[in-house]
């Protein structure tokens, strides 16, 4: 593949996750107000998170178009900063697998209540 057909589909990738991260956003901070308005505890909200599915879903949706979304954008600006370094392509690297183990490891540890 030439790197102007890569570039393209990174180009895509980062945008079209950066649309689904705005929605999650979003979703994601009517949760915290709702949580917040009706004076939830945290107990309360890992209870009601606990063994629900949707709930994982949707945070493991969140956690995967992160996982698409700022490696992209970190390996394009240590390509500008450091172009001749060769670091921009590890380093974006590792940050995507902190960003999925990390995230997916919260996200079932919600889920199961911390029982694995």
């Amino acid at each position: 593949m030439s790197t102007g057909v890569l570039q393209a589909k990174l180009w895509y990738a980062q945008r079209i996750s950066a649309m689904v991260l705005g929605i999650c956003v979003a979703i994601h901070l009517l949760i915290i107000f709702y949580a917040i308005r009706g004076g939830l505890s945290a107990q309360e909200i890992l209870g009601r998170t606990q063994g629900n599915v949707l709930f994982a879903i949707f945070y493991e949706v969140f956690v995967i178009a992160c996982f698409v979304h700022a490696p992209i954008g970190v390996a394009n600006i240590l390509q500008e900063i450091f172009p001749k370094s060769g670091l921009a392509e590890p380093l974006s690297w590792v940050l995507a697998l902190l960003i999925l183990i990390l995230g997916t490891t919260a996200v079932v540890g919600v889920f199961t209540g911390g029982q694995i």
